[in-house]
């Protein structure tokens, strides 16, 4: 038994954390940094009329043939970092992208032959649908805030217009730029102000997510591996500039999250949301109002969770070694809600 771990050189400690909790348990953790394939990780992957499919990874990890593999841990993906930046363009896109599909092809074959993943790369893709997680959210029963994604700037103005308390802005994707010196600017939500919505041309080259502007008591981070549901909360109004987006002061909240019970109708439709979109784990984010609404905001399939094993101590990285080795409920299909 072995548990594929694909990440990233440059991840955090969670990828360790969860191996030693797989080896813990009597399974081997192999761990393949996706940037250093394919300049320092061989793969191969060989089909044969009559055979079965046959690989083998080999890499700073040691070797492993792939019919070893039982589960896959998808976290962060990387490929093709160490080819020269100095290659020709014409080149070197093409080498990223067949390493890519390489990789890619590798996990689909581990799947058809058996492997569990956490989770499948095309059930990952379909679940980081934005728009998708909304209508079926709100399905399931949680609250969801009133949201427009549009690149009509009289539309948003028609939107802004009907929510009394204003509203804010946000992007689908996580992304960062960076200024001259190259540092790291990361886009947050931000509230929409008077003279934004005077002038929301930009939008014709990008489009944006809008919702309404909500009160906010406490906001939440709830991980859900398997069926087990953990959940912290922050006081974001504690600090002026993390009031609209914590992340601003990720660092300095860090010591402030609190466990969190979360009310048994949010638990239960957090879990049906998981069901609908077929995912073994999820990052939820939600805002509680000073009434006591819970809205949901958004679920990340492969959100980070490093700084919930600090604080408020969230045993995630053993929860994610149960589902892997088999030890702990796992979700093989979404649920057709119908």
């Amino acid at each position: 038994m072995t548990v594929l771990i694909i990440t990233r050189s440059d991840d955090n400690e969670s990828s360790a954390r969860v191996a030693s909790a797989v080896a813990a348990r009597g399974v081997r953790a192999y761990r393949l940094d996706t940037d250093l394939f394919p300049t320092e990780v061989r793969v191969s992957i060989a089909e044969e009329p009559g055979g079965a499919t046959r690989g083998w990874i080999v890499g700073p990890a040691g070797a492993l043939a792939l019919e070893e593999i039982t589960a896959v841990y998808y976290r962060r993906f990387n490929v093709g970092a160490g080819i020269p930046r100095e290659l020709d363009r014409q080149l070197r896109a093409p080498s990223v992208e067949e390493s890519r599909r390489v990789l890619h092809g590798l996990m689909a074959v581990t799947s058809a032959a058996g492997a569990f993943a956490l989770d499948r790369l095309d059930v990952v893709r379909r679940a980081e649908n934005k728009p998708l997680q909304l209508a079926l959210a709100r399905r399931v029963g949680l609250d969801v805030p009133r949201t427009l994604v549009s690149n009509d700037p009289e539309a948003v103005r028609a939107f802004a217009a009907r929510q009394p308390a204003g509203i804010v802005a946000k992007m689908m994707a996580s992304f960062a730029v960076y200024d001259e010196q190259g540092r790291e600017n990361v886009v947050f939500t931000n509230p929409v102000r008077e003279e934004d919505l005077a002038d929301l041309e930009g939008l014709d080259l990008c489009p944006m997510t809008f919702q309404e502007r909500l009160e906010k008591a406490l906001e939440l981070r709830v991980t859900i591996v398997g069926d087990r549901v953990m959940a912290a909360s922050i006081d974001s109004q504690a600090l002026p500039r993390a009031r609209t987006d914590w992340r601003r002061e990720g660092v300095a909240l860090l010591d402030e999250w609190r466990h969190y019970e979360l009310p048994a109708a949010v638990r239960a439709g957090s879990l049906a949301l998981m069901d609908a979109l077929g995912l073994n784990y999820g990052a939820f984010d939600f805002i509680v109002t000073p009434e006591g609404r819970h809205v949901f905001l958004e679920v990340n399939p492969c959100g980070e969770f490093m700084w919930l094993l600090q604080r408020p101590g969230l045993a995630i990285d053993e929860a994610l070694a149960d589902v892997l080795c088999a030890r702990a409920f796992r979700r093989e299909r979404a649920k057709d809600l119908g």
